[in-house]
């Protein structure tokens, strides 16, 4: 009885240890599945997009290899007060959350200009019809608004004050006015803290709260082009506040690359 007994519990000891040793098994798996998905994906970890505006290709590729990230010009526009070949525009923007190994699209300067063809925006939104310019390398101008019951849909397309049909061949870099629709009961929007934030970035925050530029104001430190894209803004008018503006409501800038007047800026906000 003894030995049939000693039996039985060395059989149930061997499963109980299969068992354990099963789910330890299995445990173990799972960390390691976990952890190589981790590391395939690199989960959590998120990398900040810089500001590749203005640089030389040679110069965003040593800025995106330091940052863990890849560049890829796609398409290029001629702005004749700009470096031949320096970077224009980005995709993902400045200051977006990416993975490492991210691929980031470039927009840059033609060493010569191009014709390209006008699209067809009449009826896309507005965001729709400022994303469809990027990529056609033309710009967004100012937005002309008009009592219509879709606010920020695209009713005609301007150039140089005149309407403009899809297809016909412009410059690139061009800039295209956009009139779209303003319903009264969905017509406010706010206005967005603009301060210490790059020109183009600036401008591009302005169209995106539905707002227009009504003067850019550069001081004496801008000397050209190149300056221009890297200056900041140090003072807007109006500020941001609370209160909802109309949209189409106007904003000057006023910008410079002069360090002191950004670190005062800065200073003040804190």
């Amino acid at each position: 009885m003894e030995k049939n007994e000693e039996k039985k519990d060395a059989g149930r000891h061997w499963i109980l240890r299969n068992i354990i040793g099963a789910i330890a098994f299995f445990l173990i798996l799972w960390l390691a599945c976990t952890l190589a998905l981790n590391a395939l994906t690199h989960h959590g970890k998120s990398i900040e997009v810089p500001d590749f505006t203005n640089m030389t290709l040679a110069e965003a590729r040593r800025t995106a290899h330091n940052s863990d990230l890849k560049i890829e010009v796609v398409d290029s526009i001629f702005i004749r007060r700009m470096e031949r070949g320096a970077v224009y525009s980005q995709n993902p923007k400045v200051g977006s959350k990416v993975k490492k190994g991210r691929i980031i699209n470039l927009t840059i300067n033609a060493m010569s200009p191009k014709l390209v063809s006008m699209p067809n925006l009449v009826g896309y939104s507005m965001r729709q019809a400022k994303a469809e310019l990027n990529a056609r390398g033309l710009t967004l101008g100012k937005l002309l608004y008009v009592d219509d019951i879709a606010t920020n849909n695209v009713i005609r397309q301007l150039y140089h004050n005149r309407q403009i049909k899809p297809g016909k061949k412009i410059e690139s870099g061009s800039e295209i006015d956009l009139e779209v629709g303003l319903n009264p009961d969905n017509n406010l929007t706010n206005i967005p803290d603009l301060m210490n934030k790059k020109y183009l970035r600036a401008v591009d925050d302005v169209h995106e709260s539905s707002l227009n530029i009504g003067k850019l104001v550069f001081d004496s430190s801008v000397k050209d082009y190149a300056d221009t894209l890297n200056a900041q803004v140090y003072k807007q008018v109006p500020r941001k506040s609370s209160e909802a503006v109309l949209m189409g409501s106007e904003i000057t800038l006023y910008l410079s690359v002069d360090p002191n007047k950004v670190t005062l800026n800065e200073n003040k906000a804190e």
